[in-house]
């Protein structure tokens, strides 16, 4: 009997890893705009980006701010990331702003990667700022991504892949 539920166990694990839009955890995933119980997101803080420039999060208030903590040798991060891009150049004009926060790569080693994947928003410097990532509670896995409303509040949370087509509905929800 305990093969059996093991087994069973294992078949409903691979089907969700198959599954495109396999998020971890996913909080709000429905495409509505933020609750308005949502919790406020701490942008208190100025991190460097791959060029050495400072980037200050609070300077995006009044913007839908996609968030994202990934990293180069996680897959599923180099998979979301075209999205991003397209995502960006789409809605940036109406009050859109990726912020990509990579956790744990040095510079070195982002530069060639932005590159390569026309990274052509922020990507910024997470190694070493443990700060930033606690500010935005316990994150599971990468990526993990926040959509932050226009008033400051995470109206969503990703951890793990999500589509292009989720991100742009919750964006578009929030725009």
């Amino acid at each position: 009997m305990l093969k059996r539920w093991i087994g069973v166990a294992i078949g409903v694990g691979l089907l969700a890893m198959m599954s495109p839009t396999w998020p971890l955890d996913s909080e709000g995933a429905d495409a509505t705009a933020c609750d308005p119980n949502a919790k406020l997101a701490n942008l208190n803080f100025t991190v460097k980006d791959m060029n050495g420039k400072d980037v200050v999060f609070s300077a995006h208030k009044g913007k839908v701010i996609l968030l994202d903590f990934w990293a180069t040798w996680c897959g599923p991060c180099k998979v979301e990331i075209p999205g991003f891009v397209d995502l960006y150049t789409r809605y940036g004009p109406r009050g859109f702003v990726v912020l990509g926060v990579s956790v744990d790569d040095p510079v070195s080693k982002l530069k060639p990667y932005a590159a390569q994947l026309k990274m052509n928003y922020p990507v910024l410097i997470g190694n070493g700022r443990d700060d930033v990532q606690k500010a935005f509670g316990p994150m599971w896995g990468l990526p993990t991504s926040f959509l932050i409303g226009r008033d400051g509040k995470i109206c969503k949370k990703h951890t793990g892949f999500a589509t292009k087509e989720q991100f742009e509905r919750e964006i578009k929800a929030l725009l």
